[in-house]
């Protein structure tokens, strides 16, 4: 929220934030003022919570897998019922968690876009594709992407929806640099703060998918990424944040255009 006051131009997103956590009312009561606050630039994500250690430091209840699904596909319809309806008109849903009915204000400025996030291999694809405007994953190879995104696809088309109206993202690391010592020393920071060595580090991003190597050897996963549909890369940075490191991963990602300065100062 105040990131939306104190910039103009980025879009501002939650990468996700579980039903758990939050009643749904809640939710959309702060979706919507954020992105009146921001002026549109908000978008919303939402998941089914997964980190049981949280829940119980803050003595927030963890269901069952299978509620928390539940509880997502309810949040979902419940949701953009709350922020979608017209002014002046009812909004109404009914389920066995959540119930909705009334005239909800504050709206947002437009269809404030709804973000489903998550590595699962049926559930959750298909609560995306059916109901939100976007599909996140963690970054991961294409191979394993491939079955969810179409699974993603199969279901917006079976709700009737424009499959391609739906973005698919992914969401991890990019380790690179203009040169080969720029990487190293990137890659150097990102396996000191995990406490182990530049081989084992560059070992395991690699096997999860994570782009590896100095502007020319990222290209290749990022286009192979981009060829099965991927159009959006939220970029992690895996050490606390270090300025010369976020503009490496965003020039690598935008080679075809001068990459620019954050506008926070």
């Amino acid at each position: 929220a105040g990131l939306a006051r104190d910039t103009d131009t980025i879009r501002l997103a939650v990468l996700v934030s579980p039903l758990t956590f939050r009643h749904p009312a809640v939710v959309a009561k702060n979706a919507a003022t954020i992105d009146q606050m921001s002026n549109g630039r908000f978008d919303l994500g939402v998941g089914t919570g997964w980190h049981e250690g949280e829940h119980e430091a803050f003595g927030l209840e963890f269901p069952a897998q299978a509620e928390r699904f539940e509880r997502l596909t309810e949040g979902l319809q419940y949701l953009r019922a709350a922020l979608r309806s017209e002014p002046g008109t009812r909004a109404r849903f009914e389920g066995d968690h959540y119930r909705l009915d009334g005239d909800i204000r504050p709206k947002p400025v437009g269809a404030l876009p709804i973000i489903v996030g998550g590595r699962g291999l049926v559930r959750t694809p298909r609560l995306a594709g059916t109901y939100a405007d976007e599909y996140n994953h963690f970054v991961s190879p294409p191979a394993e992407l491939v079955p969810k995104i179409e699974r993603v696809r199969a279901a917006a088309e079976a709700a009737g929806r424009e499959p391609a109206t739906v973005t698919i993202s992914v969401m991890g690391a990019l380790i690179t640099g203009r040169d080969r010592a720029e990487y190293e020393d990137n890659l150097a920071a990102a396996a000191a703060f995990r406490g182990i060595d530049t081989g084992e580090m560059e070992s395991r991003a690699k096997s999860a998918g994570i782009p590896c190597g100095v502007f020319d050897d990222v290209a290749g996963p990022l286009e192979d990424l981009a060829a099965v549909g991927v159009t959006s890369y939220y970029v992690q940075m895996l050490t606390p944040p270090r300025r010369e490191a976020v503009e490496q991963a965003f020039a690598a990602l935008r080679r075809d255009r001068p990459i620019e300065r954050p506008r926070l100062e």
